[in-house]
């Protein structure tokens, strides 16, 4: 059984980790971030062509790191493939093992690394998870009997802070009733808005694993504000770190104290570490986990 989902159903608070596969076929570098994330962590998130830029797939990364004795979520996004190819993929991953699925649709390939790419965004992330269900009770997207089903712990991603609110919780609502059992939000700035999701959505049952994201300088947040849709660091935040002596030290302090805060919120908490997987336990530590 999926630690992760056991860590669920009995309540407890789930620590999660992000990983990404290798620009090649060398995933020496990945192997020393799960070494270093994975004891801490009940799952570790392996991306999907983060960010529409080319790297081993996550299906492959994903069997590596179960391989290497971690518990991968497998990440697939709609980007990339036709409801054929999403559906084949399922069907592997369930074969090769990986329980944990989340699914995302994907950014732009034009905001990438192959920008002549053509996006596929045949089916959106709440139509995968619908598919995903079904597949769970034995059939396809045409309602074909699969001679074998999965049985996948779903989660999808959702955006706590993204406004206007009342369409941002309808799309989590959907999302819910097509399958998730957990979100993955989308990195936590404001606390009161991260508890207003948890209690929309209490009664769909799903849990909410919320996302921190080591701000380790100005370089960060000026790239989150200028590139990244739908986030933004709040004024006394970017503030805060630029202002210090050593950022990177304010910024561990601040995810020490998002964490914090979050554990008596949420269901559990998703680190974004970008690099610096060396801090993560001393994050961690600090929150009391």
């Amino acid at each position: 059984m999926s630690r992760l989902r056991d860590a669920l159903d009995r309540g407890e608070f789930v620590i999660t980790g992000e990983v990404a596969p290798p620009h090649g076929t060398d995933y020496s570098a990945m192997r020393a971030s799960l070494d270093t994330l994975g004891p801490l962590c009940h799952a570790i998130n392996i991306t999907d062509n983060q960010g529409a830029t080319l790297h081993l797939s996550s299906l492959a990364a994903s069997k590596a790191a179960l391989e290497a004795g971690y518990e991968p979520i497998f990440q697939q996004t709609c980007r990339d493939r036709n409801r054929l190819a999403l559906q084949s993929d399922l069907l592997a991953a369930w074969t090769l093992g990986l329980e944990n699925v989340l699914m995302v649709t994907g950014d732009d390939p034009r905001s990438g690394d192959h920008t002549k790419a053509k996006g596929v965004f045949d089916l959106d992330s709440t139509q995968l998870l619908a598919v995903a269900k079904g597949m769970n009770e034995g059939v396809d997207m045409n309602g074909s009997e699969l001679t074998g089903a999965t049985g996948f712990l779903l989660g999808g991603a959702m955006f706590p802070e993204a406004e206007p609110w009342e369409i941002q919780l309808e799309r989590a609502v959907q999302k819910a009733e097509a399958g998730a059992t957990f979100f993955q939000t989308q990195a936590v700035m404001d606390t009161d808005k991260l508890a207003r999701a948890v209690d929309a959505l209490a009664p769909y049952g799903v849990k909410l694993i919320a996302s921190i994201l080591l701000l380790k300088n100005g370089r960060v947040i000026d790239f989150v504000n200028t590139k990244l849709a739908g986030m933004m660091i709040p004024d006394h935040i970017g503030s805060r770190i630029k202002g210090a002596a050593d950022p990177m030290a304010e910024a561990i302090a601040l995810a020490t104290e998002q964490v914090r805060e979050i554990r008596d919120i949420a269901h559990g908490v998703h680190v974004m570490p970008l690099g610096a997987d060396d801090v993560v336990e001393r994050i961690l530590e600090g929150a009391g986990l």
